[in-house]
């Protein structure tokens, strides 16, 4: 397993794609970017809106090519060699690229046939999926009917009916209830135990922090920062005390003391009745913090520490809050391109 964390399985180098809409200024998507994702690991994408995620997902999975730069995955160059690398790839997009007249089990045979697998083999796979990803009860059933968080796992369970070595995962719980983006985590967590290497990206920073084992945060088309969650963290420094008052009359006495046992950057942030700021050491600030509330008489809902989240990095990188991408970083995978590229594969 040491050995696995050890190796780079998808490599990108100063990657550059721009986009010239018509009667528009020309859109520099990729500027730049670097990328290494270790073999049997989740590296996750993050990024402002329209930082190049996703264009940087279509070029390795050879829907574009970039205008400069290269990639490679296992070695294998992405845009030299795209029918060697498609085989080798399975892709989940944001939008779930499934017939909705088929039913679940009917949908990944059809993959299975597409890829030449055969009959037989086709549909003892469909059914080892199905299985897998607990969708017996509903795989006679057209996916028309299907539930949202049914329909990303038929679309996730067919980017996997070749048992892929890397999986491309473009904000795979989008739109989905916390309880069906609870079990598409613990789905992708079974995968990468079981050697699959993922590149995700996503829109939630707790998708992310749950389970990339690295981090890339994408902004203007370039990688600003990586690590690990923990790492980009204690990148911006210190711990937070947060309080929250029970009347907004005493925000400005509260902005005094937190200013005062807090740290002086960044400023104290208000957010209606809560105040939160930096402190060096959080446990002796939030002490002297709350003594000197008590003597002024300032009465608090709630106070505590935390750590610094992945918005507090992100704030802090970028200037942006994490969101969904624009029009021309968001047009994932969608269900012609990707039925049309399971067939090139076989070309």
């Amino acid at each position: 397993m040491i050995y696995l964390y050890c190796v780079t399985f998808i490599e990108a180098v100063e990657l550059r794609k721009t986009y010239t809409p018509k009667g528009a200024a020309p859109v520099h998507a990729l500027d730049g970017l670097d990328l290494v994702v270790p073999q049997g690991t989740v590296t996750a994408l993050l990024g402002p809106n329209g930082a190049g995620k996703t264009t940087t997902v279509k070029v390795l999975t050879t829907l574009i090519r970039p205008d400069s730069g290269s990639a490679t995955i296992d070695g294998v160059d992405v845009i030299a060699s795209p029918e060697r690398i498609r085989p080798m790839i399975g892709v989940s997009g944001q939008y779930a690229a499934v017939d909705e007249n088929l039913t679940g089990f009917e949908n990944l045979d059809m993959v299975g046939r597409l890829y030449h697998l055969g009959a037989k083999q086709s549909r003892e796979r469909a059914r080892e999926l199905i299985n897998i990803f607990d969708l017996t009860e509903a795989q006679n059933r057209p996916v028309k009917g299907f539930s949202g968080g049914m329909r990303r796992r038929i679309d996730l369970a067919g980017a996997l009916v070749m048992r892929p070595p890397v999986l491309f995962l473009d904000e795979p719980t989008t739109g989905l209830d916390p309880r069906s983006r609870i079990g598409m985590w613990e789905i992708i967590t079974t995968l990468v135990g079981e050697g699959t290497t993922v590149l995700l990206t996503t829109q939630y920073l707790e998708e992310a922090d749950q389970l990339a084992d690295s981090i890339s945060v994408i902004d203007d088309g370039k990688v600003i920062a990586k690590g690990t969650s923990d790492e980009l963290k204690a990148s911006i420094g210190g711990q937070r005390v947060e309080v929250s008052l029970v009347s907004t009359d005493d925000s400005a006495a509260a902005h005094e003391i937190l200013t005062r046992f807090g740290s002086t950057e960044p400023a104290v942030s208000i957010d209606g009745r809560g105040l939160t700021v930096n402190a060096e050491d959080a446990p002796a600030a939030l002490q002297l913090i709350l003594s000197e509330f008590a003597h002024r008489g300032i009465q608090l809902y709630d106070a505590g520490m935390r750590r610094p989240t992945l918005d507090d990095v992100f704030l802090k990188i970028t200037g942006h809050t994490a969101s969904a991408d624009d029009a021309t970083d968001s047009e994932s995978t969608s269900p012609p391109q990707k039925a049309t590229s399971a067939r090139k594969a076989q070309r």
